[in-house]
């Protein structure tokens, strides 16, 4: 995926200012990720390895970092520079971030505080508790390509009386504001790029959840109502080569339960064996079967033992 080109990444991340608005604290201009911080949009800044909480206002800064998943949190990469008397700002190639689609961050003052985003931010998730972080809130950005030739169309047929159609899942940490649907005749639609997974959703119509009404695959949730499934998978293709003399080849993995006769391979007028299997996102394990002797993959490195003491091949589909 050539991120460069075709991913659009809406940014989300908000932070208020001294008279309670939201601003946008990073914006996008060409191929550049712009990262702006206000240390008057923050009340309080938390020391790294304690629970200990200071005013903001009361702390002398001498540097900003950017420290997040995007960078594995890291505190010296992604330093600020300041701006004004309270601003700061950092430019990053949109390349430096990869294909995920959700990222936690937060700004590192000083090498070891963290400014804290509180409940009026526009987008935060609660950040892991441990006995050091009690209740806090990390930033969130999301980035999804939203184009009509996107891999996901999602479609709500009807209400057309509604004002605001939001699309919300797994795939954004249950956002309710995000993934605006642009109506449509006959109802309400957005495509997306997803990677192969399966992901859950539901549909905001003015403010209420409803699942798919025209998906049948549906999960029960915590709050006693269903949640939509949405499965995506992936074409994903085998290659054996060196065996140009075998007769018959078939492929077999944790993808069909290790059968030995479903997956036959064909081999092509260069001597090499191939097949195409629709897969969804994760890890499997696979080995070739070569006129009734089985093989791993002589072309992969990456192998791993299974639960039995057996080594085999290894594919990721992401």
């Amino acid at each position: 995926m050539n991120i460069k080109y075709y991913l659009i990444i809406i940014f989300m991340c908000f932070s208020a200012t001294v008279i309670g608005q939201h601003m946008p604290t990073y914006s996008i201009e060409n191929d550049s990720v712009i990262f702006n911080f206000d240390v008057r949009d923050y009340e309080k800044f938390t020391k790294d390895n304690t629970s200990k909480r200071v005013d903001a206002s009361n702390l002398d800064i001498f540097k900003v970092a950017v420290s997040g998943q995007f960078n594995d949190w890291s505190r010296e990469e992604w330093k600020m520079l300041k701006t004004g008397g309270y601003t700061y700002q950092l430019t990053k190639s949109i390349t430096d971030f990869d294909e995920k689609y959700f990222w936690e961050f937060k700004y590192l003052i000083n090498n070891e505080y963290w400014a804290e985003p509180d409940k009026s931010f526009y987008n935060i998730t609660e950040s892991e508790k441990s006995y050091i972080w009690h209740k806090v809130y990390n930033l969130t950005m999301h980035s999804f390509p939203s184009k009509e030739e996107g891999n996901v169309h999602f479609f709500l047929e009807g209400y057309d009386n509604a004002e605001k159609v939001i699309v919300s899942g797994t795939f954004n940490r249950w956002n309710k504001n995000l993934l605006k649907m642009k109506k449509v005749k006959g109802g309400w639609k957005i495509s997306l790029q997803l990677k192969p997974d399966t992901y859950q959703y539901k549909f905001i119509v003015d403010g209420n959840w409803m699942e798919d009404p025209k998906n049948a695959h549906k999960e029960y949730n915590e709050h006693h109502t269903f949640n939509s499934i949405l499965t995506i998978k992936k074409e994903v293709t085998f290659e054996l080569i060196g065996y140009k003399n075998a007769t018959n080849i078939f492929l077999t993995g944790s993808f069909n339960d290790w059968n030995k006769k479903e997956v036959s391979m064909k081999k092509e007028d260069d001597g090499v064996w191939k097949c195409t299997l629709t897969l969804k996102g994760g890890k499997y394990h696979y080995k070739y079967i070569v006129d009734g002797k089985w093989v791993i993959d002589p072309n992969n490195p990456v192998q791993e033992h299974d639960e039995y003491g057996n080594i085999n091949s290894v594919k990721m589909v992401n």
